[in-house]
């Protein structure tokens, strides 16, 4: 039996879940587009798989299965590429927010305090007559 037929299955089902996912909003659009590229490339070489003969005559790549494994590898060296400049972004926005949010709490302490202290002054100069509700005897 010919994989062809298998490999144009699975990669329309691919396909189907990965547009399933951007719908539902759990893939972007810029992770997407990869894999959509991926999967047209493979649609392509499983519905004319003399592409993949001849571009391995072209290489010099005596298998074509040996060409398709070694674009995978250099496919998938891209994307950690990709995802590990992203986590550094990342890395770098949380370290930001967390700088920020520390000297926001830093004021909002400050703050505090000065509102205490100038509430302490303004009963210490008012006296004990404000504690007594009856006023002096």
């Amino acid at each position: 039996m010919n994989g062809y037929p298998f490999a144009l299955t699975l990669c329309a089902a691919t396909l189907a879940f990965i547009v399933y996912l951007l719908r539902s909003g759990r893939l972007r659009e810029k992770y997407a587009a990869i894999w959509l590229a991926v999967l047209v490339t493979m649609l392509v070489l499983g519905a004319f798989p003399t592409v993949l003969f001849r571009l391995a005559t072209i290489v010099g790549v005596q298998t074509p299965t040996n060409l398709l494994f070694a674009a995978s590898v250099v496919m998938l060296l891209l994307v950690c590429i990709q995802l590990s400049t992203e986590i550094s972004q990342l890395e770098e926005k949380t370290r930001t927010i967390a700088e920020e949010l520390a000297l926001l709490n830093r004021h909002v302490e400050e703050i505090r305090d000065a509102t205490r202290t100038a509430g302490q002054g303004e009963q210490e100069s008012a006296g004990p007559a404000q504690d007594d509700p009856k006023g002096p005897t």
